[in-house]
């Protein structure tokens, strides 16, 4: 049997609402630990960067935020609200097509070395690892201190793994 929530199309769209922007900020906040992400030493604030939304059946579905940066777009987050129907992939896709339009050759991302699903959904999706940065996350951990120490499955939080797709 199909899930209920197959039959709604996903739709996939820029934010253009004070609505849309107050949903992202407070999935950042929920899913994310704060109003700004930390990647490769960086900083970002939401409105530093761009964003996809995806919406089903009429409420929030997920999200993607992302930057241009000289010759390659950096994946910050992606959030599905539901797995297994797609929406993570479609938003995906809105990312890698914003990036081809910019000219940008890859789209890189960050992960943690305890996201093994992460890193499964992306590999699927033709991204290679590129780089460990050992103890970036605890680097990162003292510009933002809401990062935790333990993640996913209780594995201690601890390096960043880079992933890349080019074409």
């Amino acid at each position: 049997m199909n899930h209920p929530d197959a039959i709604s199309p996903v739709r996939v769209f820029r934010p253009r609402s004070e609505e849309d922007r107050q949903w992202l900020l407070d999935l950042w906040k929920r899913e994310w630990g704060g109003e700004t992400m930390v990647s490769r030493g960086r900083v970002y604030r939401l409105e530093d960067v761009e964003a996809v939304i995806a919406a089903q059946g009429g409420a929030y579905a997920g999200a993607a935020t992302f930057v241009i940066l000289g010759d390659e777009c950096e994946l910050l987050s992606l959030n599905s609200l539901a797995e297994g129907i797609g929406i993570g992939t479609r938003l995906l896709q809105e990312v890698e097509d914003a990036a081809k339009q910019a000219n940008v050759s890859r789209v890189t991302l960050i992960t943690s070395n305890d996201n093994l699903k992460a890193m499964r959904f992306y590999q699927r999706r033709g991204y290679r690892f590129h780089a460990v940065r050992v103890g970036a996350i605890d680097e990162a951990r003292k510009r933002k201190p809401s990062i935790p120490h333990l993640g996913l499955d209780g594995i201690p939080l601890h390096d960043e793994i880079e992933m890349r797709k080019a074409w």
